[in-house]
């Protein structure tokens, strides 16, 4: 019997992209893949831009196995991956973007608050984990994805990153 790897950070990650967003939605993936073991990823879901007029936003969530931690998995591998596919940050945080990597919850641990407030946010997280709850009220990430995708907006693409990827759960950075 194996001893379980306590130095292995279990990590959910958002992705979101609306300047060519099936290419970039689909290169990030690919790119996470090729340096972290990427246990589960979601399908990819179209919202409405949020603050600005620009086209609409493809969104996805990946669960992703690694040695890093969370502030080490965003300098060595989300930053350089925005910026190889293009991503260039403004002052205005609701511009059109190549891609948006966000560390939204490790280790069990919620990491981005707006989890509880964004369908763009928690329904693709609840495809790929049904297990998270509100840590006031209870609710299950299902039961507040659905509350949200009721008042915003939210439609599955599932052919956009229909086999991207073999998950790979061993590789390791």
């Amino acid at each position: 019997m194996s001893v379980p790897d306590k130095t292995r950070n279990l990590i959910y990650l958002s992705l979101g992209s609306n300047i060519r967003p099936q290419e970039n939605l689909r290169l990030a993936v690919e790119l996470l893949a090729l340096q972290v073991g990427v246990v589960s990823l979601s399908s990819a879901w179209r919202t409405p831009a949020v603050g600005s007029h620009g086209p609409d936003f493809l969104n996805a969530a990946i669960l992703i196995k690694t040695d890093l931690p969370p502030d080490m998995i965003k300098s060595i591998i989300l930053q350089p991956i925005e910026a190889k596919l293009g991503r260039v940050r403004t002052t205005d945080k609701n511009s059109p973007r190549t891609i948006d990597i966000d560390i939204l919850v490790v280790n069990r641990i919620v990491y981005d608050k707006e989890l509880w407030r964004r369908a763009h946010l928690a329904v693709p997280l609840s495809e790929i984990n049904n297990e998270l709850a509100h840590p006031e009220s209870g609710a299950s990430i299902a039961e507040v994805a659905r509350q949200l995708s009721k008042v915003n907006p939210i439609h599955a693409e599932p052919h956009v990153l229909k086999k991207i990827i073999n998950p790979n759960p061993d590789h390791s950075y």
